[in-house]
């Protein structure tokens, strides 16, 4: 499966690289302007520049020839509230519009866990909770892509387990690479197509958590 990753320089993005090269797929790094992308050019991965705030038309030509679409960009903790909007929210929007132009189908969408409950939305993440519930909604609502949206919980630098679970009312983090591994074989399991996924480290192995969808 060809796959375009935008934002494939994030902490995220560079193990999904990994993970479909390991999985005999080809991924295509979509960087931001200005982002080096040499060390992906030399291990022969296609690089493009993916400018989230440009047009959707001009985001679909960088599109137009791959089998599918993940969505792991951010604006960063270090940026303000309003590039929040316009990166996680009407960047992720933009994207999935692009998709729908360039005729790609498949979109895997990195959320946050609890995204859709705005009881459960913690300071200082306020903002980033607001764009991926608006941005979830979009995906669901208002376009026909073959979406799966994974909600992971906290974040960690630990090593991955292949262990994971997915409960809808259980909190906890998972390693970035168990992320990355399981959204790897999301987008090879027709399974997940419409569904909306917590994701927390577990017991059980990834292919197990997808059978039981």
């Amino acid at each position: 499966m060809r796959v375009m990753i935008v934002g494939a320089n994030g902490e995220v993005g560079r193990l999904l690289v990994a993970q479909l090269l390991a999985n005999g797929d080809e991924p295509i790094a979509g960087l931001r302007a200005g982002e080096d992308g040499e060390d992906w050019e030399d291990q022969g991965i296609t690089v493009r520049r993916v400018d989230l705030l440009a047009k959707p038309e001009r985001i679909a030509s960088t599109l137009m020839d791959a089998d599918a679409i993940v969505f792991a960009a951010g604006s960063g903790g270090r940026t303000k509230d309003d590039m929040t909007l316009l990166i996680d929210l009407d960047g992720a929007v933009k994207t999935m519009q692009a998709a729908e132009i360039a005729g790609v189908k498949r979109f895997v969408m990195i959320s946050m866990l609890f995204a859709e409950d705005r009881n459960r939305w913690a300071d200082p993440l306020k903002p980033l909770y607001v764009a991926k519930f608006y941005a979830d909604n979009w995906l669901v609502h208002q376009t026909h892509l073959d979406y799966t949206i994974v909600q992971p919980g906290a974040l960690s630098f630990h090593a991955g387990t292949g262990k994971v679970k997915s409960e809808p009312l259980a909190v906890g983090s998972i390693p970035r690479a168990d992320l990355a591994a399981f959204m790897v074989a999301a987008l090879h399991a027709p399974q997940t197509i419409g569904k909306t996924i917590p994701l927390l480290s577990g017991e059980q192995s990834i292919q197990t958590v997808i059978d039981q969808l």
